[in-house]
């Protein structure tokens, strides 16, 4: 019985491959709809941008980490004009204009700059308010963004001793998100920031991303309410001050949530690292004792959507075609931007992401939206890495008014999920339940550097309903669990008018809550499936065709799936350096299949001193997929 699965198994996968390449090279990719084009500097001009801000006159503010602010005149034209308004400041991530000023993060101060004699430049600097600085390289500020009620958020980053992997908060209010009104008057608003670069306001309520680190499992973005506790437990030393909104002790966290703090054999620090197969703790264990905690609203995987995401933005009405009212999020270290679709259940934030558009030239730390309706992306990559041919740069993201083939939206069901199109569906296609599948995984929520996916389970697609229209199809999923994230793949979906296949065909939707509802009825609800339908091969036929798959030399098209799924895209290009090796360089050390397969799982840094980021061990990796990774990677040489 197994023998006979295993044939059809694979019958499907070379079916089913041979029917993907011929969709994809027939269907539209990013480029065809969202077009990238640098905004031109002068030569010289070093724009390692850290904020970016748009003026009521279309001018947009450009701050730098060297400390240069730049009032970019015609950002949208051909040859835009570069005036530098200041310098001399010390690394600044972020701007924000308020009634004639620009407001400016440094990296110890929020500083208000005004042009009082109207030459082009600042001349006025005051500052708004200064906070404790201990001198560690890692405590990085960003903001501001402005309140309804115009004050200022900014938040601070922790700072990394020796043991970076335990970062810490050495001075108040390290690892927080303070209020600051434009008198200088400070509110400790809430704590447990790790690296929260993308602060943002969106419709008037303070959002953010963090980065992958101890405990945050993987990028994600969450509302910041005041006397919140975000995860990051470096930050509670301060929760004993007289005005923190938040009683949270460290005690009281470590109580319940181990530290993870190790020591080698020679009483060194040592980095703690992933324990397979044990009995792990989810955030929502952790809740269950602090009640503080917040959640993800939606994650956003790690090397699939992002390695370091930062700024959010809500797409306006009038630009990005049928987006209009999703979120946009960028991300630092694969140089690329997401899509959030989002709504509240029960009272609570969740929904779906997507990738939206790769390719860009550096990380993304920053975007604005532009008079014309582009999107301005500020570009950095100095000591961070990042995908991409550039160390820094400024961009623009340009549609051009064609409408793609995708997801619009997934809204959360009481038996499954309803998906919105674009643009209508090849019914045909749309009622076959081969078209979908549905998986759901979470993340630890431990004091070791990131999270594998964990808690995988197949979530069966049991019917479909496809509206009249063409426009909606309802899915029917078992084994719906709350707060775990659903990849929902659509591979076999195409559209009514060019049977082409989706632009991004996988969304990933956190599910925190399952709504009440009525659900659909069997009767109302298409169950064919064409797997079914294949019949059984001979045993030889079949033996033929599994050993022609499992013998051949995969191709990357055969491996780029398992690199997305294990997050081995986030580090590494098959041609060129990312934030690791390209996997063609790797493919020059003429390592055996074995000595990959090993270093997968038990990474030598020392192989590779020239890189700053060390690579996590990865011993969740199935055997299977590392041993097809390793033999695509040794075909590259």
């Amino acid at each position: 019985m197994k023998r006979t699965l295993l044939f059809v198994s694979v019958i499907f996968l070379i079916i089913g491959a041979g029917h993907q390449v011929f969709a994809q090279a027939e269907s539209p990719k990013e480029d065809d709809f969202f077009k990238i084009m640098k905004v031109p500097a002068p030569e010289g001009t070093i724009l390692e941008v850290g904020g970016l801000c748009t003026l009521p006159n279309g001018t947009l503010a450009v701050t730098t980490r060297r400390g240069d602010i730049f009032m970019v005149e015609n950002p949208t034209s051909q040859r835009p004009f570069f005036r530098k308004f200041a310098s001399g400041l010390h690394e600044v991530l972020g701007a924000a204009y308020k009634d004639g000023a620009l407001y400016v993060v440094q990296r110890g101060e929020l500083t208000k700059l005004v042009d009082t004699n109207m030459d082009g430049k600042a001349d006025v600097f005051e500052t708004v308010y200064a906070w404790p600085l201990s001198g560690n390289y890692h405590e990085y500020s960003f903001g501001p963004k402005i309140a309804p009620d115009g004050s200022f958020f900014v938040t601070l980053n922790l700072g990394f001793p020796p043991d970076w992997w335990h970062p810490k908060s050495f001075v108040p209010y390290r690892g927080w998100a303070l209020n600051i009104t434009d008198k200088g008057v400070v509110t400790p608003w809430a704590a447990g920031f790790r690296s929260p670069c993308g602060i943002s306001m969106i419709d008037g309520e303070l959002w953010y991303s963090d980065n992958q680190g101890d405990w945050v499992g993987s990028g994600s973005i969450m509302p910041v309410k005041k006397g919140g506790f975000m995860g990051h437990p470096a930050s509670l030393v301060w929760t004993n001050l007289p005005n923190s909104p938040l009683k949270l002790t460290p005690e009281k966290f470590f109580a319940t949530n181990n530290p993870r703090i190790e020591f080698d054999k020679d009483g060194q620090p040592f980095k703690p690292q992933n324990i397979v197969n044990e009995k792990y703790r989810t955030e929502v264990d952790a809740k269950k004792e602090i009640p503080e905690l917040q959640l993800p609203a939606v994650w956003l995987p790690h090397g699939i959507l992002g390695i370091s995401n930062s700024e959010i933005v809500k797409i306006p009405e009038g630009v990005f075609g049928p987006f209009a009212g999703q979120l946009l999020v960028c991300d630092q270290g694969q140089s690329m931007v997401d899509r959030i679709f989002l709504e509240k259940i029960n009272g609570e934030y969740q929904g779906a992401a997507w990738a939206f558009r790769s390719g860009f030239q550096s990380g993304i730390v920053r975007l604005a939206w532009l008079p014309d309706g582009s999107l301005a992306a500020g570009e950095t990559n100095r000591g961070w890495g990042s995908a991409g041919e550039a160390t820094m740069g400024l961009q623009r993201l340009i549609w051009n008014n064609h409408i793609p083939f995708e997801m619009r939206a997934i809204r959360a069901m009481p038996d499954g999920f309803e998906i919105e199109f674009t643009k209508p569906v090849d019914k045909k296609v749309a009622e076959d339940l081969a078209s979908y599948s549905v998986e759901s995984f979470t993340y630890k929520y431990h004091g070791v550097y990131g999270s594998p996916p964990v808690g995988s389970l197949k979530c069966n697609v049991t019917g479909v309903k496809v509206s009249d229209d063409g426009l909606k199809a309802r899915i029917v999923v078992s084994n719906l669990r709350k707060h775990f994230i659903h990849t929902i793949t659509l591979d076999g979906v195409r559209d009514q008018e060019n049977y082409f296949n989706l632009v991004h065909p996988t969304a990933y939707y956190t599910l925190n809550n399952i709504p009440e509802g009525k659900k659909l009825a069997l009767k109302d609800l298409s169950i064919k499936n064409s797997k079914t339908a294949v019949k059984a091969l001979k045993p030889a036929a079949a033996a033929k065709a599994a050993n022609a798959l499992l013998t051949k030399v995969p191709t990357y098209d055969d491996v780029k799936p398992l690199l997305l799924k294990n997050t081995c895209s986030a580090c590494h290009n098959p041609n060129i350096k990312q934030v690791g090796p390209a996997f063609k360089d790797i493919a020059k050390r003429k390592y055996s299949i074995n000595e990959i397969m090993q270093l997968i799982k038990n990474p030598k840094p020392e192989h590779w001193p020239d890189y700053a980021t060390p690579m996590p061990p990865m011993p969740q990796v199935p055997v299977q997929d590392a041993r097809k990774i390793a033999t695509w990677i040794r075909s590259l040489k």
